[in-house]
């Protein structure tokens, strides 16, 4: 199966402003499914405590402004839409304020604190990514009343679909949280969860999705959150918490094997590895520029799923 790691490395030293396409490609749109990897704002307009539109948030952004990313300038998505040549930034679907031009070329339905697992979105307040695919099939009906279906049909099938989820169900919910431990191991939840994945790849493919591009969990033992309260010192050298990371590579092993058996040549499935790439910043990480990797750069960095905004620490990277 095809990897998008190198693909995703030259995305992520791409220049802004440079809307020129790069290489002979027909990308008509980027629409992107998930958490708070991929989520440039939907949260804004969700009542949850899941927001990130407010500083230090944004501060590597365009003029400096807090967007709702749930980081301090632009997302991997951006990133792949500029680089492909369609826009600089990908808007959230939720913005009241999208021309037909920002949905013809590509929104985000993603939302921080979300999963595959309805419980984890209930959790946090957030949309679930089953509601996200549901948001996306009023986007086609928007795109058809202004554009007519054949042009829809036409973006849709030229449009890569990116989906990056995973790590709330398993952190967040099944180790954050007793419910669903009560009823399921770590092994058949992981099954839980893949079949949910696979029901959200079918139902994209029955909407007509070309490519489909699906990320990898990280190593979810070196979580700044995770190392806190599962490491058993959480105020010293802070290591990660590898049997967690484990469980990351488990599934993930099994996604792949996943997305093997569901390869079809009208709408190809490829993987994102984000493990190794994150692992080996983790591990080596004065080699990539970084100090600290075992701390959140904002709040105490011990214990924030976001940023407090009256507790702001700045990492030096």
């Amino acid at each position: 199966m095809f990897c998008v790691l190198h693909f995703l490395i030259i995305v992520s030293i791409a220049e802004p402003g440079k809307l020129n396409r790069p290489f002979d490609n027909s990308i008509s749109a980027v629409l992107v499914f998930g958490d708070s990897t991929v989520d440039p704002g939907n949260n804004n307009y969700v009542n949850t405590l899941f927001k990130s539109n407010f500083a230090p948030y944004g501060r590597n952004f365009a003029n400096r402004v807090p967007t709702g990313r749930f980081t301090d300038g632009r997302l991997v998505t951006d990133f792949i839409a500029s680089y492909v040549g369609i826009k600089e930034y990908v808007p959230p679907y939720l913005d009241p304020t999208l021309s037909v031009e920002d949905l013809k070329t590509g929104v985000s339905f993603a939302s921080a604190g979300s999963g595959f697992d309805l419980l984890t979105a209930q959790l946090s307040g957030v949309i679930p990514v089953l509601k996200q695919l549901e948001y996306f099939k009023e986007y086609k009906t928007k795109l058809e009343v202004a554009i007519g279906v054949e042009r829809t049909k036409s973006v849709i099938s030229k449009s890569v679909f990116l989906v990056s989820a995973g790590t709330n169900d398993i952190v967040l919910n099944y180790f954050g949280t007793p419910f669903r431990r009560t009823f399921y191991n770590i092994t058949t939840y992981e099954q839980f969860l893949l079949q949910n994945f696979k029901n959200f790849l079918q139902g994209l493919r029955e909407e007509g999705a070309g490519l489909i591009a699906v990320v990898g969990l990280p190593p979810i033992g070196c979580i700044p959150l995770v190392i806190t309260f599962t490491s058993g010192d959480a105020w010293g050298r802070r290591p990660c918490t590898d049997a967690l990371s484990s469980v990351a590579l488990d599934y993930n092993q099994k996604l792949q094997n996943m997305l093997t058996d569901m390869q079809n040549s009208s709408s190809p499935i490829i993987y994102a590895d984000i493990y190794k790439p994150l692992n080996d910043m983790i591990q080596k990480p004065s080699q990539f520029g970084f100090e600290n990797v075992n701390a959140g750069c904002c709040g105490s960095g011990f214990v924030e799923t976001t940023c407090l905004r009256k507790s702001l620490k700045i990492c030096v990277f």
